[in-house]
């Protein structure tokens, strides 16, 4: 059988030795912090040093997909010998203009860690900022950026028979969700999203994703799925002339209208037991608080029937807000144009008494039977625990977790077995000269880096939880040491004890 071009790229890729590891060995420590901060310069003279020898392809690669620099036609046609120059000007990644080859494309290596271990991929986008030189196109398909490994790191990864990847841009959720689900659907509104998400998922020989055209929900009515994720467009946006409504990020509707319609709409089609996944904005008003709006749109309509754990990770002032998003959109600070965006973004939300915006994670379930059991809104701002595979390995432990201690009975949590989870450490803080501690605390090493104050009883407690003896008789035996009543102990511990099980500090023992 006859090689594609794809097949013929993803040969010389893998040549090249096109991978995260290998291009930061290139240029460096240096060059990659400034390459974070939006500086090539340091890269394109790291790659410099590289121009022939056994490297010499590595780096042309790098310096034409990477950094957006042009390259020397026979440059190219040695770093990509299968493929050659006129393959890839027939693939879209490049043009020819006076003996150089000029991107058209953003291509690079793209590494990650998972349930199923370390993988690495190669994600085509459109050109970034520093490529272009100006302000973005608003048809831009992003590449990897901050949100999406968020949401990728978030990502349940249990086994499921179906996957939705809702508003799927160049393809990354629904390769991810490809790694647990047997099928994939990936929608998005933007053809060309489409188009460069399915010539990703070919580069890297996934085939198991169905790509269809569409907005949100419309091209999967009347189908379930058991594992939805989204990264949707929900950045607020004025709705002003002059003001770029990109296609990645602006879902066209006012405010946080368009987090607001996923959440009402997810659980129409879950699975029973199906899980929906999202990042999200959300508007804080005046004085109120924006965690009163959320929880009124889970608490009315379709949402209500479904279980509900909403995280807020930050909040910004509505100007802050402003600045990071017309920054995203290559428009740079100091200029008439960024002025005039930022004044347009502060009337629209000066105009609907909007003063802040909090940035977080939605989680929603089906039931599989009867009522929800869980119904959670907290903000915990700051840094995270370690996670070598995501965090979505710790929030699928914790819906089992609380599933587990949401239908066990009080006398049956008395009689269960409980261990520490194995990242979950203890501080107890004292005065000098104090005979005893006068703050003890409980860290989660995992997860999302919980501390809990704990009280002398809570403490004994957790410390002598190593599955051998049952809560019941744990309890009872602080109690005599400490001379109170067990009954009332029980009582007053039962709810601490529960918290610690959802949150991933106690674990019941099989």
């Amino acid at each position: 059988m006859t090689e594609s071009s794809v097949d013929l790229l993803r040969r010389d890729l893998v040549s090249a030795h096109f991978s995260v590891a290998a291009l930061g060995g290139l240029w460096g420590e240096v060059a990659a912090a400034a390459l974070y901060r939006g500086q090539r310069i340091p890269a394109l003279r790291a790659l410099e040093a590289h121009r022939s020898g056994t490297s010499a392809p590595l780096a042309t690669l790098g310096r034409l997909f990477v950094l957006g620099d042009a390259v020397p036609v026979e440059s190219l046609a040695a770093a990509l010998p299968a493929l050659g120059v006129p393959g890839a000007i027939g693939l879209g990644l490049v043009d020819v203009k006076d003996g150089d080859a000029l991107p058209l494309l953003d291509l690079r290596p793209y590494s990650f860690v998972d349930a199923l271990g370390p993988g690495e991929w190669w994600i085509a986008s459109d050109l970034g900022e520093l490529a272009l030189g100006r302000a973005l196109p608003e048809d831009h398909v992003l590449g990897v950026g901050g949100a999406s490994m968020t949401l990728s790191g978030l990502m349940l990864q249990a086994p499921v028979a179906s996957a939705l990847d809702l508003g799927t841009g160049c393809g990354i959720q629904a390769l991810h969700a490809s790694r647990h689900a047997d099928r994939v659907v990936a929608t998005d509104v933007s053809q060309r999203a489409l188009e460069l998400a399915a010539f990703n998922a070919g580069l890297n020989g996934v085939g198991n994703i169905d790509f269809r055209l569409g907005s949100l929900f419309d091209p999967v009515e009347g189908e379930r799925f058991e594992h939805i994720v989204s990264n949707p467009p929900f950045v607020i946006t004025p709705r002003s002339e002059g003001v770029p409504a990109y296609d990645y990020r602006d879902g066209g509707m006012v405010g946080d209208a368009l987090v607001e319609a996923v959440i009402e709409s997810a659980g129409d089609y879950l699975a029973p037991g199906g899980v929906a996944q999202l990042l999200a904005n959300w508007e804080y008003g005046g004085d109120g608080d924006a965690f009163d709006r959320v929880r009124g749109w889970l608490d009315s309509g379709r949402a209500a029937g479904l279980d509900a754990w909403v995280v807020e990770r930050d909040v910004q002032d509505a100007a802050e807000y402003a600045e990071t998003w017309i920054r995203d959109g290559g428009t740079r600070p100091g200029t008439r144009e960024f002025d005039d965006l930022l004044g347009a973004w502060i009337d629209d939300f000066a105009a609907r008494d909007v003063t802040a915006v909090g940035f977080g994670y939605v989680l929603l379930r089906r039931p599989e039977t009867g009522s929800p059991s869980l119904r959670r809104l907290e903000r915990l701002h700051g840094s995270l625990g370690r996670h070598e595979a995501g965090l979505g390995v710790h929030l699928g432990a914790a819906l089992a977790a609380h599933d587990w201690q949401a239908g066990t009975s009080d006398a049956e949590l008395e009689a269960a077995l409980l261990t520490v989870a194995p990242d979950v450490t203890e501080e107890r803080h004292s005065w000098p000269g104090d005979e005893g501690p006068t703050a003890m605390v409980l860290r989660q090493g995992g997860g999302f880096g919980r501390t809990v104050q704990a009280g002398t009883a809570l403490i004994a407690f957790v410390g002598a939880c190593d599955g051998e003896l049952s809560v019941g008789a744990i309890v009872a035996a602080i109690a005599q040491l400490l001379e109170v009543d067990a009954a009332a102990l029980t009582e007053e511990l039962l709810p601490a004890i529960r918290g610690l099980i959802d949150d991933g500090f106690l674990v019941p023992v099989a």
